[in-house]
């Protein structure tokens, strides 16, 4: 008892410090840089961890199963009966592409579905959204009803998304013809648990009773049907769900089975992964720059606080108090403040993830679970670290200040910590942004160019102090330059905390903006207001002005226009290709069907040559996408040889083509560089966005009559149109509320990197009391004064802003290329606008804090200057 009573008094003591400081606003800076960096990084990290978490969780619903296999013939009845031994649950699928019809008593229309015939048992796992018709008891009459259901459609009917009843012009209760036979509509299906996101399905759902599909004619040698066989076991059998698998990939290697594969969550589950990965980097990124501002501000403002309580230590020193008394009452004041700020901050993150979770995990999952405790504790421990690296050295030097500092003001004077301290708070500070960024390269040219940064922003503010020295006279310069240069040279160390800590907050945040506007832009013009809605296949060569004629008749205009020619790949460098001869399941599937062919004298306009060249009418050339390169280990100068419909053509690759596939353009894995290849059978494919009706309205086939869909169809009976403009509209969306949750996140780095600015000129603060209360007791008039102080505010931040948009230039570009992926565009005129902004910043924060200097009374000046 008698050992805790000292601590117990310190304790006390360094509350009752606590509560005054706060009281004087001399750690709020500190406490909000560092509730602020926590609030990133912990949003951050919770939203990241409950995806994983509600990834891991429906893993087995948004793939169907725990295990799914995929093959291009029916799944053989030893495999079925081979988990029914294992005892675990199971059910088949099929699905492939179909034309579905309206009845000719109600127009006939035909549309591309995406047909999904569905045994018994399904689903397995999660439920069917579905809206039918039922009827109430109060009126007798039916009304549209929504419902969840763990079975599939009774035999004899189908389930349709809402908008094939739009595009046929059908309702609930009519008759659909699928191949030889007409099925009734039984609801609108709106929720199908292991479909995924969606963003690969080009074609409106119909689900039907695999009892039914032998009736429609529709299986035939040459479909291209994918049949799917999903298991399920208790979550006690997880254990004969692996041996059920290492079976059967045993079996599928044993037998050479070529067309078979086994769905991971990932291939299982299509998404934007470009779009989402792009906001993942760019929100650890965020939280990046949130930590390296903490660190600057807390860093300067621990540097204030210790240095306005050097008379109040130097006192108690006088008083008799010894030194590790007063270490332990400041330290447990900041441990007190670090922990206090940081579960603030842990618990603002938790709030604002809700907010990513309410805009971003809706795409992705359903009802994602609690948090863990994981991020809180990341959060804490991020909090802590900062303020005992940055802000706890120079606090404990207070208690070292000498007791003759009552009597001689100049002793004590904070000194810069020891190397190894700040080694050891550099290292800290690059484990810890190497944690947060949660991806190397990104953490890694954060922490080097922030590095950098810091010394081209010490060794230039240096020089502006060399500078004033040897460029100013003594005599023949004006007052207020000569005075100006006078204090900037009394004081270099100060001008270089100054200038680095001002120039790195303006960095981060003109890295920011940079990479924010750009990367709303690429996201943006990916998929444009006016991108095409349409994709027709098919059309015939003969058909093609007859088609293009519609198409401008209708209104369309700029539509993508290119030759299509189905080849399959035999032979590379001479060597016959076999699918065992590459090493991926993806490769393999590749060689073995057939490749979408094309050629134009002109490089598409949304494509990008990342290798070689690519050059008009070049004979014996070919262009291949770099993602298909990767796969099957092609290189510039290797020999292809396809064969088209029984024609072999062979050709050099002479480029590579970076495409943007999100682009919803018409894009091709292989291309020649040629206007005319006459010796090849081709169909053309077309791009086109539908025009509004009031573009239309005065032509052949108004508003009023049949849509440019069903016309075209009806003209061309032979052609295979996609509707994505639902998948335009869903893409849109979701490019709109990722960009919401960027700018949400993003705000709270520009409020930390504004505190680092507030920290950086309230640092100078009393040093430039005290100068301007023995000027004015000199005689100096306010306005020379205010002239001073401008000058000195304008230089200052007219250095550290052009320095700064020169390093946040530099860092956006290797970011947007190497880490972000989408292209940069330079701007020279940024260095400019960084010192005009720079300059202004600093004037007005100056200003704002020094104003009331120059107002007051002489005395009260100089009695203030003395306390400080």
């Amino acid at each position: 008892m008698q050992a805790s009573t000292p601590f117990l008094s310190l304790w006390a003591q360094a509350l009752r410090q606590l509560r005054r400081d706060l009281r004087a606003g001399e750690l709020r800076l500190l406490m909000l840089a560092l509730t602020l960096a926590v609030a990133a990084l912990s949003a951050v990290s919770f939203f990241a961890d409950r995806l994983q978490a509600g990834l891991s969780r429906d893993a087995g619903t948004l793939l169907g199963g725990d295990l799914v296999i995929v093959s291009d013939q029916p799944i053989p009845a030893a495999w079925v009966e081979a988990a029914t031994a294992a005892g675990l649950r199971h059910t088949r699928m099929s699905t492939f592409p179909s034309m579905a019809r309206a009845p000719e008593a109600q127009g006939g229309n035909a549309r591309l579905v995406a047909l999904k015939a569905v045994a018994p048992g399904y689903p397995l796992r999660g439920s069917l959204g579905i809206t039918a018709m039922a009827t109430t008891v109060t009126t007798a009459s039916t009304a549209p009803t929504l419902s969840t259901v763990q079975h599939g459609p009774d035999r004899g009917t189908v389930w349709v998304e809402a908008w094939l009843l739009q595009t046929l012009d059908l309702k609930i209760g009519d008759a659909l013809e699928l191949g030889s036979s007409r099925l009734r509509i039984a609801a609108i299906l709106n929720d199908e648990p292991d479909r995924g996101a969606g963003f690969l399905s080009f074609a409106p759902r119909v689900m039907m009773a695999e009892a039914d599909l032998a009736a429609t004619d529709l299986v035939q040698p040459a479909s291209r049907i994918s049949w799917r066989l999903a298991v399920i076991g208790d979550s006690a059998q997880a254990d004969k769900v692996a041996r059920f698998r290492h079976d059967l990939e045993a079996a599928i290697q044993a037998q050479g089975l070529r067309g078979v594969r086994i769905d991971s969550l990932e291939s299982g589950r299509p998404e934007m992964q470009q779009t989402l990965d792009r906001a993942r980097l760019f929100l650890h990124l965020v939280a990046v720059l949130s930590a390296l501002l903490a660190s600057v501000a807390v860093a300067i403002a621990a540097r204030s606080f210790a240095q306005r309580h050097l008379d109040s230590c130097a006192l108690l020193r006088v008083l008799g108090q010894p030194q590790r008394h007063i270490a332990w009452t400041y330290a447990l004041e900041f441990l007190t403040v670090g922990l206090l700020g940081s579960l603030a901050g842990v618990l603002i993150g938790l709030g604002l993830q809700q907010v990513f979770v309410e805009l971003l995990g809706r795409l992705m999952l359903k009802d994602l679970p609690a948090p863990s405790f994981g991020p809180a504790g990341l959060g804490l421990g991020v909090g802590m670290t900062l303020l005992l690296a940055f802000g706890l050295p120079p606090i404990l030097q207070l208690a070292q200040v000498p007791p003759l500092r009552v009597l001689r003001r100049d002793l004590g004077e904070p000194r810069t910590a020891s190397w190894l301290v700040l080694l050891a708070g550099l290292g800290g500070l690059a484990a810890l942004i190497l944690i947060a960024s949660n991806d190397a390269l990104l953490g890694a040219v954060s922490v080097g160019g922030f590095a950098l940064a810091w010394g081209l922003f010490a060794l230039a503010a240096r020089g502006l102090v060399a500078a004033l020295r040897r460029w100013v006279p003594e005599v023949g310069a004006p007052t207020w330059l000569r005075l100006t240069a006078r204090q900037l040279s009394a004081r270099p160390a100060l001008v270089v905390l100054q200038v680095s800590s001002l120039a790195l907050g303006l960095t981060a945040l003109g890295l920011l903006v940079l990479l924010r506007t750009d990367l709303i832009s690429s996201w943006r013009a990916a998929t444009p207001v006016n991108a095409p809605d349409r994709f027709v296949i098919n059309i015939l060569p003969e058909q093609a002005d007859a088609f293009r004629s519609t198409l401008h008749a209708a209104g369309v205009q700029g539509e993508d226009w290119a030759p299509m020619i189905r080849g399959r790949l035999i032979a590379l460098n001479g060597k016959d290709v076999r699918p065992e001869d590459f090493p991926g399941e993806q490769a393999r599937r590749l060689v073995e069907r057939e490749f979408n062919l094309s050629h134009s004298p002109d490089l598409p306009s949304h494509n990008q040559v990342s290798a070689g060249q690519w050059v008009a009418e070049e004979a014996d050339a070919i262009s291949v996408e770099t993602g298909l390169a990767k796969t099957l280990g092609l290189k510039l100068g290797d020999r292809l040889r396809f064969d088209v419909g029984g024609q072999v053509i062979e050709a050099r690759i002479t480029s590579l083509r970076k495409l943007d596939w999100s682009s919803m353009r018409v894009n091709f894995f292989v291309m020649f560089p040629r206007r005319d290849l006459p010796e090849l059978p081709a169909t053309w494919i077309a791009a086109y966005r539908t025009p509004a009706p009031a573009a239309s309205a005065g032509s052949a086939g108004s508003a009023s009559g049949p849509s440019l869909d069903v016309r075209l169809l009806r003209a061309f009976p032979n052609l295979t149109s996609v509707d994505v403009s639902a998948q335009i509209s869903q893409v849109q969306g979701i490019v709109e509320q990722v960009i919401l949750a960027v700018e949400v996140l993003f705000l709270f780095t520009l409020l930390a990197g504004l505190v680092v600015v507030l920290a950086t000129l309230s640092a100078t603060r009393q040093a430039r009391t005290r100068e301007m209360a023995l000027m004015r007791a000199l005689g100096a008039r306010s306005g020379l004064l205010r002239q001073i102080q401008r000058t000195e505010l304008l230089s200052l931040g007219a250095l550290a802003g052009g320095l700064a948009m020169l390093t946040a230039t530099a860092l956006s570009a290797v970011l947007a290329r190497q880490v972000l992926g989408f292209d940069w565009l330079p701007r020279p005129w940024l260095p400019l606008a960084g010192s005009v902004g720079g300059a202004l910043l600093a004037l007005g924060a100056g200003w704002l804090s020094l104003r009331e200097v120059l107002r007051q009374p002489v005395a009260e000046t100089l009695r203030q200057a003395t306390q400080e």
